[in-house]
C-alpha cells in the first residue's frame, strides 16, 4: 500500500463503477449565502432556506443519494473491493451522510463479517485495512475480536513499517474502541500515538494536518458534525467520487442546518412563552446553549421533534441546578425537594413563589412530554418522568448539604453523587420514551434504574466537569469537585504536582468510563444498538465542548461549534 494519505481513497473512479445502467449524477446549480453571525437566525433567513433555496435542492439531493446507494450496492458484489467498500463506509460516516445509506452499510458490513468468518485465523497483510475494518465492525455491533490487529504486532519487530502512516492513524482509532480487559489496544493506543507524534514534524503539511487531526479528535470519540466539517473541506483525494461525495454533503448540510435552524426558533418561542427567565432573574437564560445538547446528541434529521422536546427538560436541568446554587437556602430546598420526590401538589403550596413558579413549569413540561409520549408510542411514562426528577433533586441537596456543612465526602461517593447531579440520567431517560424503541415493562424498569449505557456517559461528563474545577490549585470553597475530594482522601496537600497527579487520576477514570460505554454498546442488551446508545455516546463527545473554559472562563470551541453548525452554510 503506498504511504501517502492520499492512498486511503484510491479506488476505482465513478466511470468505471457507473458503467451499468445508472443514473447520471444530477449537477449543482444552487447559489450560496455568506454566514451569519451568531445568535438567533433572523426570520429573513430562516424564509430564505425554507422557501427558496430548500425547493431547488429538494429534488438534486434525492437523485444523488440514490446514486450513491447504487454505487455502495454494487461495491458489495466484488470481494476485490471489499476494503473499498469499507472505505466508502467510513467516508459516508466522517461526512454525516450514513443515515441515507443505513441499508447498504448493514449490508456491506454483514457481507464483509461473513467473510472474515469464512477466513477466520488470517489477519490481514496490511495494517489499515485491519485496522479500519475492526473499527467498523465494532463500530456498527459486531463484537469482533481485537485479535484482528495482529499485523500491529508486526510492526512492533519491523521497522521498515513505521512509516505506514494510514495504518498508525488508523490503528490509533481503532484502539479508542477497546472495552476493559483489552490490553493490546491500550498497547495500539500507545504504541500508534508514540509514532506518530514522532512522525509528525517530519511530514508534509497535509500530512501532519491530518496526524494532528487524528491525534486530538479521533473519531470514534468526535462529534459528528465536526467531523464532517474538516473532511467537507480539509481532504484530497486522487479520484472523482471522492469530490462528488463531498458536494452532496455540502448540499446535505444545508438542508440539514436549515431544519436545526427552524428547531432553534422552536425551542427560543417555547422557552420565551414558559417565561422564567423572567420570572427568575438569577437563572441561566440559555436556549442556544441547552438546544446544543439535543443538537448534538441526536443526529438523526428525522428526529426533529425530539431535538425540541428533548431541550425543555434539558433547560429545566438548568434551571432547578442554579436554584440550588443561586437562589435556594437549605431548608428551602429540603421541601422543594420533598415536593419533587412525591410529586405532592398540596405540600408544592408550602414553597416559596420562585419554586412554585418552577415546579409548575416542570408540572406542565412533563405532562406534556409523557401525554405525548402515550399518543405516539402507546405508554405513559409519567411515573418514570416524575422519579427521574426526584432523584436529580435529592442529588443537588446532598451536594448542598456538603457545601452548607463545610465537609468534602469520599471521592467515589462524591462520583456517585455527581452521576446523578449531572443530569445526564434525565435527559436520556426523556429521550428512551420520546424513541420509543424496545419500549416494554422489562427495558423501562432498566432506564429507571441507571443502565451502565447511562451511567457511563454520567461518569464522563461529571470527571470532565471537574477537571476544569481543579485547574486552579488554590481554588476556594466547599462545593467539592472529584480531585478535591480524592486528594482529601489520599491526605495530599494542594501543590501543583499532587492536583496534576490527581487529574491524571481522573483522565485514568474517564479512559475507563469510555471503555464501559464502549461495552455498553457493543455487547447485547436492550440499549445496545439503538438511537439511546448513540445518544449516549454523543453525550460523552460533546462534553470536552461543554467544559473546555479558557484562562478567561469562555467557551471557545463551544462558540466555533454552534457557529459551524448552525449559521454557516456550506459554499457549493
Amino acid at each position: 500500500m503506498a504511504s501517502s494519505i492520499k492512498a486511503f481513497f484510491a479506488f476505482p473512479s465513478f466511470t468505471a463503477i457507473s458503467r451499468s445502467n445508472q443514473p447520471q449524477l444530477p449537477p449543482i446549480f444552487v447559489p450560496t449565502t455568506k454566514s451569519s453571525q451568531l445568535g438567533l437566525v433572523p426570520k429573513s433567513t430562516e424564509s430564505f432556506y425554507c422557501r427558496t433555496i430548500m425547493e431547488k435542492l429538494g429534488s438534486v439531493h434525492t437523485s444523488r443519494v440514490e446514486y450513491f446507494r447504487q454505487v455502495m450496492r454494487k461495491m458489495g458484489d466484488d470481494r476485490e473491493q471489499a476494503f473499498e467498500g469499507l472505505a466508502m463506509i467510513d467516508a459516508v460516516q466522517r461526512l454525516a451522510l450514513d443515515h441515507y445509506f443505513h441499508d447498504e452499510i448493514q449490508e456491506l458490513l454483514h457481507k464483509h463479517h461473513q467473510m472474515l468468518s469464512v477466513n477466520a485465523g488470517v489477519s490481514s497483510p496490511q495494517l489499515h485495512e485491519a485496522a479500519l475494518s475492526f473499527r467498523l465492525l465494532r463500530q456498527h455491533g459486531y463484537n469482533v475480536p481485537a485479535g484482528m490487529l495482529g499485523t500491529f504486532k508486526d510492526m512492533k519487530v519491523n521497522n521498515k513499517q513505521r512509516m505506514d502512516i494510514e495504518g498508525l492513524m488508523e490503528l490509533y482509532e481503532a484502539s479508542q474502541l477497546g472495552v476493559d480487559g483489552e490490553d493490546i489496544l491500550d498497547d495500539a493506543e500507545e504504541f500508534s500515538g508514540q509514532h506518530l507524534r514522532e512522525m509528525e514534524p517530519r511530514l508534509h503539511h497535509h500530512q501532519a494536518s491530518a496526524v494532528r487531526n487524528t491525534l486530538r479528535h479521533p473519531y470514534h470519540k468526535n462529534i459528528s458534525s465536526l467531523v464532517a466539517r474538516n473532511f467537507r473541506h480539509g481532504y484530497q483525494g486522487p479520484n472523482m467520487w471522492i469530490y462528488e461525495l463531498q458536494e452532496l454533503a455540502k448540499l446535505d448540510f444545508n438542508l440539514v442546518q436549515s431544519l436545526h435552524q427552524t428547531e432553534l426558533h422552536q425551542v427560543s418561542r417555547w422557552w420565551k412563552e414558559v417565561g422564567l427567565s423572567r420570572e427568575l432573574e438569577l437563572v441561566r437564560d440559555q436556549p442556544l446553549k441547552w438546544y446544543t445538547w439535543s443538537l448534538a446528541s441526536i443526529e438523526d434529521p428525522s428526529l426533529s421533534n425530539e431535538r425540541v422536546e428533548l431541550t425543555k427538560p434539558i433547560a429545566m436541568v438548568y434551571v432547578i441546578d442554579d436554584i440550588f446554587d443561586v437562589y435556594g437556602t437549605l431548608d428551602e430546598l429540603i421541601l422543594f425537594t420533598q415536593v419533587l420526590d412525591r410529586w405532592d401538589y398540596s405540600v408544592a403550596q408550602q414553597l416559596p413563589e420562585y419554586m412554585k413558579t418552577c415546579f409548575k413549569a416542570l408540572d406542565d413540561i412533563t405532562n406534556e412530554l409523557s401525554d405525548k409520549v402515550k399518543m405516539r408510542h402507546g405508554w405513559n411514562p409519567l411515573c418514570s418522568l416524575r422519579k427521574t426528577w426526584g432523584s436529580l433533586c435529592k442529588a443537588f441537596l446532598m451536594e448542598a448539604k456538603w457545601f452548607n456543612s463545610g465537609t468534602l465526602p469520599g471521592a467515589e461517593e462524591y462520583l456517585e453523587n455527581g452521576i446523578v447531579s449531572s443530569g445526564v440520567h434525565v435527559a436520556l431517560v426523556h429521550l428512551f420514551f420520546l424513541l420509543g424503541q424496545n419500549l416494554n415493562r422489562n427495558t423501562v424498569d432498566q432506564i429507571d434504574s441507571y443502565p451502565g449505557v447511562v451511567s457511563s456517559s454520567a461518569t464522563i461528563l461529571r470527571l470532565w466537569d471537574d477537571l476544569g474545577s481543579a485547574k486552579d490549585e488554590n481554588q476556594e470553597g466547599n462545593d467539592g469537585s472529584y480531585v478535591e475530594c480524592y486528594l482529601k482522601e489520599q491526605d495530599k496537600g494542594g501543590g501543583v504536582g499532587e492536583v496534576e497527579r490527581a487529574r491524571k487520576h481522573v483522565k485514568h477514570k474517564i479512559s475507563n468510563a469510555w471503555k464501559r460505554l464502549n461495552r455498553e454498546c457493543l455487547l447485547p442488551n436492550p440499549f445496545s444498538s439503538s438511537s439511546l446508545a448513540k445518544a449516549s455516546l454523543n453525550v460523552a463527545r460533546m462534553v470536552p465542548l461543554m467544559y473546555d473554559y479558557d484562562e478567561e472562563h469562555r467557551l471557545p470551541s463551544l462558540h466555533e461549534f454552534i457557529n459551524s453548525v448552525l449559521y454557516e452554510p456550506a459554499i457549493l
